[in-house]
């Protein structure tokens, strides 16, 4: 049986799709995809994920998915779905293996023609300085302690132990720490893999990319984001490595015999769960909290040595550079948030799994330079093609908790895209279009080959037109460094 015989989706509008209720299904589900976007989206089983977390206990208004949904872990990628804090679960597939697996983009003082006689030097020396692949180690050789520490801290550790600035912390999402991170709840497994990884970038997906301001959408807010045509900006893109998969995997064990014991009926056991109140949901979250503090604390040490090298190879000071952290943003997070709920204030644990939060004007968790316009929200394409800087809307909060997409969202499987480059010189491919790449091995290539992903213009154009959240700026990769 198909999926498209299996899933039943009624066009609500151009941008919308529902899943209507059926049998236990508690909430309706909703799909944000126009008719193009959809024909992909048929092909595997996300659709029946969302009507799978539409079953969980407590769930609020729908089981929603962004454009860029596809298969994933019990959840769909590109799900989110808001769980009242006192009656409903939290589960480990609708945050993900690499929790706070997140991106963050720099701007800089540089033009494109400032770049450009040392774009490959650059590329190549970011690559040499930049820790990356599968199971890639660090400079730093952390005790138990100093993890613990980490832990705790999140990206204010990081620049309490000179790895750049203050006001990096400003312009971090939850300033770089989520409170209620308790390493004591974290197994000695996961504590061993995340010592030697913390200030690496990872393999699969994660990258670092320099690029430009290819296109400007709105001026006005691109200003207040400190954008500009042509100028040169960096992505960095990377999580809680192997310390947030063995969280993830340590609790899904947990909350799987937590479902029997309860005799909860789950139409996939890979949804695992556990009430938020319960003491395995605490642990969890307090689990997931330490991850995502490693994760933003990873990430600002990443920014801080890409800095470094900018300064070497251009031999330039930084006030001359002047390499400014725009945003930082999560993918793979629960959060305790508040949200009007058909006209009521309530307290719920929001799962973006593969979605970006996207906060509106006046919103106090919006950094204090950007309140008046909304959260920067920061939409990674694939290697060849761009990327995208959004704003959120008041829309995203009546519609989505505050949620959008988070990027183009894989078409092809791993497998697929090996399959489909085989025999290709792709670095040569992507360097005959101006993009130069350095990747630890030539599989991790060619599994992110473009064509692996859907258009991300396409996927940011469903959101934009849907109001849950507005185009600002078009970046175009110029030089990438893949784990």
């Amino acid at each position: 049986m198909s999926n498209k015989e299996k899933i039943h989706l009624e066009k609500i509008d151009d941008y919308r799709w529902r899943i209507p209720r059926t049998g236990k299904m508690r909430v309706d589900g909703v799909i944000y995809a126009d008719e193009i976007l959809l024909k992909d989206i048929r092909e595997d089983e996300s659709p029946k994920q969302v009507a799978n977390v539409a079953h969980l206990p407590g769930i609020q208004k729908y089981s929603l998915a962004m454009p860029d949904i596809h298969w994933g872990y019990g959840f769909p990628i590109g799900g989110v779905a808001a769980f009242d804090w006192q009656e409903g679960v939290i589960s480990p597939g609708g945050v993900g293996y690499d929790i706070n697996c997140g991106i963050r983009l720099l701007r800089t003082n540089l033009s494109t023609q400032d770049l450009r006689p040392k774009i490959k030097d650059l590329v190549n020396a970011l690559y040499q300085n930049i820790p990356s692949g599968v199971g890639s180690k660090g400079a730093l050789r952390l005790s138990t302690q100093e993890l613990r520490q980490v832990l705790k801290q999140g990206s204010a550790w990081a620049v309490k132990n000179g790895y750049g600035f203050p006001e990096d912390l400003d312009f971090t999402e939850d300033r770089g720490c989520m409170e209620g991170a308790d390493p004591g709840v974290i197994s000695e497994r996961a504590l061993e893999r995340g010592k030697p990884q913390l200030g690496t970038l990872g393999s699969g997906n994660h990258f670092l990319e320099v690029g430009f301001v290819e296109e400007v959408y709105d001026g006005e807010l691109a200003r207040i984001f400190g954008l500009r045509k042509d100028q040169v900006t960096i992505l960095i893109h990377s999580g809680s490595r192997g310390l947030g998969y063995q969280v993830c995997d340590d609790f899904l064990k947990k909350m799987g015999e937590r479902v029997r014991q309860l005799g909860l009926e789950l139409p996939d056991r890979q949804l695992a769960c556990d009430f938020i109140r319960s003491k395995t949901g605490q642990d969890y979250f307090s689990g997931m909290a330490c991850s995502a503090n490693y994760a933003w604390a990873n990430r600002q040490m990443l920014m801080h040595w890409t800095r470094e090298v900018f300064e070497r190879v251009l031999q330039m000071s930084p006030k001359e550079l002047g390499m400014r952290l725009v945003y930082d943003v999560c993918h793979n997070i629960a959060k305790r948030e508040f949200h009007t709920i058909d006209g009521e204030l309530r307290e719920v644990c929001v799962h973006r799994k593969g979605a970006t939060r996207a906060f509106p004007p006046g919103h106090p968790a919006v950094p204090e330079a950007y309140r008046s316009v909304g959260q920067p929200v920061l939409i990674p394409g694939d290697m060849g093609r761009y990327s995208y800087v959004l704003v959120g809307t008041e829309g995203a909060m009546q519609e989505t908790f505050g949620s959008t997409c988070h990027g183009a969202g894989r078409v092809q499987s791993r497998t697929q895209a090996k399959k489909a480059s085989k025999g290709r010189a792709l670095h040569r491919e992507l360097e005959d279009h101006g993009i130069f790449v350095m990747a630890a091995s030539r599989a991790t290539l060619v599994e992110e080959a473009p064509e692996a992903y859907k258009d991300v213009s396409q996927v940011v154009e469903v959101v934009h037109q849907a109001g849950i959240s507005r185009k600002v700026a078009k970046l175009r990769p110029w030089g990438v460094v893949k784990g």
